[in-house]
């Protein structure tokens, strides 16, 4: 079961999908047979235990229900308290969290044992308690006082939903219900990338840990290359182009004396040729200058609708396009008698594997990329990344738009709101060069403009 998915009147879920829960059969504080989603009852287990330290003693009055038990729940609370009270506090069929394992009602032992049914809690206060640790194991309060609006649902104290630690954190951060967090959840996360995972595969993942379909990044790093990749979230996608335009500072290792058809040390060797003496050093500094930079054969260079490396794996000769790249900084960090090691900073579209293959020519023998470390992208270094094993466990932090981007940042009265909110072009009365971004006094970000000669035109809108 994907843990992230929302399940309201608004989105029922499709009973095919519960054969394809992975379920633990446990006993509920009625010592009758219940089902949990495995992962979340890990995570309750801790919380149970959590509990017990702070002297609240928790049990499982509700899980798993099939569509049959959510129709005879529904019947029952239906013929005890009539439509009015089931529109409140009971999910028709296909409509309940429950059907997903993930949803747990529970209940907190009092002195006299545990409550009859929901409306015999006789003391809120334990919940309220418990209600502030939900999001270290991963849990949210799925109905929250004062969201009856949002979530169709009146307060239910006892009922809490396992999303995962990263998307409750951010919930509790914000403040927010589920139902809002799905609909508007946006930012940027600062990846350390790891070797052997594709930029695809990070984002897929990022996707899954944030449960956010909407996804991507800003600057393609391959397999065998580590470090920085931006990754923006919801409606920060929509700034990934100016990301991406941003200079990137690389790390990289090289080998002399060989070529291969992918310009690193992974590919097919296509040439052994013998290490002459050379003062490298002076080599690199003649690549610190703009020029046509050749692309690699394996690219995802597009070449009359075909990527270049669906050429090269079918053995089809293809012209190589040449892009225009800068190389601003080059300095050497390490050598030897085969081998460099250096540092460089390079504009948008600069491969490495090429300009290592390059440097490799212009001496007559050669080189391939060994290794590669993306250290910066813009402002925004290394050492402001985190794994994906961080993230998962809820140690990152997620930058907004107004964070990332280095613009002016302007607040706007209500009239400046609504034509911004319309698309409306602006006079530039705080000649801009080049874009602004409009913030209302709830700093919420309006959008974003660009200067259309004396007056300002909307760049993306965000409202």
């Amino acid at each position: 079961m994907n843990r992230s998915i929302l399940v309201n009147k608004d989105n029922p879920i499709s009973e095919s999908l519960i054969d394809k829960i992975d379920f633990i059969q446990t006993l509920d504080i009625f010592n009758k047979d219940v089902k949990v989603e495995k992962e979340t009852y890990n995570a309750y287990l801790e919380l149970k235990d959590y509990c017990l330290k702070m002297s609240y003693e928790i049990g499982i009055s509700s899980a798993f229900r099939s569509f049959d038990e959510q129709r005879e729940t529904y019947e029952y609370y239906f013929n005890k308290f009539g439509k009015d009270y089931c529109d409140e506090y009971v999910a028709p069929i296909g409509a309940s969290e429950h059907h997903t394992g993930l949803a747990i009602d529970f209940y907190v032992k009092e002195e006299n044992g545990y409550p009859k049914d929901d409306q015999d809690i006789s003391s809120l206060d334990s919940y309220l308690e418990i209600h502030k640790y939900l999001k270290d194991f991963g849990f949210i309060l799925r109905y929250p006082k004062g969201m009856e609006n949002i979530t169709g649902f009146n307060y239910e104290p006892w009922h809490i939903r396992y999303v995962g630690k990263t998307i409750a954190n951010e919930i509790d951060r914000l403040g927010i219900t589920y139902e809002e967090y799905k609909e508007s959840f946006s930012g940027v996360v600062v990846v350390n990338k790891e070797k052997g995972m594709t930029s695809f595969d990070v984002v897929d993942r990022v996707s899954k840990i944030f449960g956010i379909k909407k996804v991507g990044h800003t600057g393609t790093l391959d397999p065998m290359a580590e470090g920085v990749l931006i990754v923006c979230i919801g409606k920060a996608c929509k700034i990934v182009e100016l990301l991406t335009a941003e200079d990137k500072e690389y790390i990289a290792e090289a080998k002399l004396g060989i070529k291969t058809d992918t310009y690193d040390i992974e590919g097919k060797v296509l040439e052994e040729n013998k290490v002459v003496l050379y003062n490298i050093d002076e080599v690199l500094n003649r690549f610190k200058k703009t020029y046509m930079q050749e692309v690699p054969i394996y690219s995802a260079v597009k070449v009359n609708g075909k990527k270049l490396y669906e050429y090269a794996r079918n053995n089809i000769d293809v012209e190589l396009p040449k892009k225009k790249v800068t190389v601003k900084n080059i300095e050497l960090l390490e050598n030897s008698n085969d081998t460099f090691k250096f540092r460089c900073l390079v504009t948008k579209g600069c491969y490495i594997r090429s300009l290592i293959n390059d440097i490799g020519n212009s001496i007559n023998c050669g080189a391939v990329m060994t290794s590669l470390v993306r250290t910066k992208q813009g402002n925004v270094s290394i050492n402001d990344s985190y794994t994906l094993s961080d993230i998962e466990n809820g140690n990152y932090k997620i930058y907004s738009i107004e964070e990332v981007l280095d613009y002016p940042k302007i607040m706007v009265d209500k009239e400046l709101e609504f034509k911004i909110s319309n698309g409306m072009k602006l006079d530039n009365n705080w000649n801009i060069e080049d874009k602004v971004m409009f913030i209302n006094k709830d700093n919420k970000l309006l959008g974003i403009y660009e200067k259309d000669d004396n007056l300002l035109k909307v760049w993306k809108n965000f409202v």
